[in-house]
């Protein structure tokens, strides 16, 4: 099949096979004639899959017929993080060239002035982020009531993000009557029950089964003996695995930075990109790899939906996702649009849980890869050149200290004897206060008598270990000395 058999106009056609394509993928084949017929879509496909382009072909047609109205976007597509909307609206740009329709982008992290001044002269698609677009709903800069298609992308990932409140206040400030398409790499419940509450009728149409990876990725686990150790192991494998271009994906954004500067510092030619980051800052990072100014992109899972960049040969998991749905969507930044790509990740003991949940999502045991160097150093136990503790003597264990020559001729009872009247001699005239009668007349009890040196000579005694031997100095009145 091709893109003449599915009903676009000629004026699309055009702009398609000027960007050298010519054959559709499934979902694009299977949703673009129903699209065209305004049916309501549920499409569950991978990343890569070209899903993007099964919505942005048909849109360009169905909007180039009719007006726009200020204020009043004429359609109104929903992605979850900033970088995908700005891939869409990359896809409107080279796909309606030949067309007249204007475009917003409603992102945040930039200027909302410029974004309201596009909305005042009227748009034809609105290419937006939830939260920037509930953002000027409540400020009443925008109406949705002249929006007649909608599409959410990345449905999945709206659920991860929490957005799926505002969808669903947004959904109910549409038109009842409207076309709208879902798309999803997965369908958990909860999107389910969205779909099922504002979609009529739709047509399901789904590609490969959810949560399966790609099957042009060669996918691999490399097995290290702690987290300390990821980042030898991980520069081994870029130095080793014939990377062309890498995606390396880490759980937190402290990750991220620290190891694009280690990167850096090994003269590997590394970028950045994360939730803390700007977005022209995200956008210029974005750029850099896409032209090969740096060909490592050490990013957080914000980049780890939809971003289409060409030629990505090998991606990286630093760490295992937290989220087994994350690690299909991490993998497939490599691997697309017919192309082969590998994908390692780098598993510790502490991520035993995590990977064990992305093998039953993905129902396959991820094969093992071993490496030289790396692995050995991974699985060598810590600090092996110093020696075994067993050698050295356990403290209960440890010979005792060498007593002083005991007294000849002295019965030991004589010795304490002794001792004790020296103790008592010595005890202060004064009585102590634990002795003293208390006020209600009652007697203090018997072992409250005891004087601090007598109790302090008991204490010495017991933690002694022999109490029936004298080890002391023998006094000099006895007139009897040591061997």
């Amino acid at each position: 099949m091709k893109f003449a058999d599915l009903g676009l106009s000629d004026e699309l056609l055009a702009a398609v096979t000027a960007k050298g394509y010519d054959t559709p993928t499934p979902i694009q084949a299977q949703a673009i004639p129903s699209v065209l017929m305004m049916r309501d879509i549920i499409g569950v496909a991978q990343t890569g899959t070209g899903k993007t382009g099964s919505f942005v072909l048909p849109m360009i047609d169905i909007l180039s017929h009719g007006r726009r109205r200020a204020l009043m976007p004429r359609s109104l597509i929903l992605e979850p993080t900033r970088e995908l909307a700005a891939q869409v609206a990359d896809e409107f740009t080279k796909y309606g060239v030949n067309h007249d329709l204007k475009m917003a982008l409603l992102i945040g992290g930039v200027q909302m002035g410029d974004q309201v001044k596009a909305l005042k002269d009227g748009v034809d698609v609105l290419i937006a982020t939830p939260g920037r677009l509930m953002d000027l709903f409540e400020r009443g800069k925008i109406l949705l009531t002249g929006c007649d298609l909608l599409v959410i992308d990345e449905a999945d990932r709206m659920l991860d993000m929490g957005f799926i409140p505002d969808i669903e206040t947004i959904c109910s400030k549409l038109p009842a009557t409207r076309q709208t398409l879902l798309f999803s790499a997965t369908m958990p419940p909860p999107i389910k029950k969205l779909a099922d509450k504002f979609l009529s009728n739709p047509k399901y149409i789904e590609v490969a089964r959810p949560a399966t990876a790609n099957i042009n990725i060669a996918q691999h686990k490399v097995m290290v003996g702690s987290s300390r150790v990821k980042r030898d192991v991980l520069i081994e494998l870029l130095r080793n695995a014939d990377v062309k271009t890498a995606m390396i994906f880490c759980n937190r954004k402290t990750t991220v930075r620290d190891l694009a500067k280690t990167l850096k510092q090994k003269g590997f030619s590394a970028g950045e990109i994360h939730g803390d980051m700007d977005q022209p800052a995200r956008i210029a990072e974005l750029d850099r790899f896409k032209a090969g100014t740096v060909n490592i992109l050490c990013c957080s899972d914000v980049a780890a939906r939809g971003l289409d960049v060409k030629g990505v040969s090998h991606v990286f998991n630093f760490d295992t996702p937290w989220h087994p749905d994350d690690y299909i969507h991490r993998i497939g930044r490599t691997g697309r649009a017919g192309a082969t790509g590998k994908a390692f990740t780098l598993v510790a003991p502490e991520d035993a849980e995590a990977i064990g949940n992305v093998e039953k999502l993905t129902g396959m045991q991820i094969p093992v890869y071993e490496i030289g160097g790396a692995s050995a150093k991974a699985e060598r136990p810590a600090r092996e050149d110093k020696p075994a503790r067993e050698d050295k003597p356990a403290r209960a264990e440890r010979a005792p200290r060498a007593r002083k020559p005991e007294p000849v001729a002295v019965e030991a009872v004589v010795v304490e004897a002794v001792v004790a009247e020296a103790v008592v001699a010595a005890e202060p005239a004064e009585q102590p206060r634990a002795s003293r009668p208390k006020r209600d007349g009652t007697k203090p009890r018997p072992e409250a008598r005891q004087s601090e040196p007598r109790r302090a000579a008991k204490r010495d005694a017991a933690d002694d270990g022999d109490a029936d031997v004298w080890n002391g100095p023998v006094p000099s009145f006895l007139g009897v000395s040591a061997l």
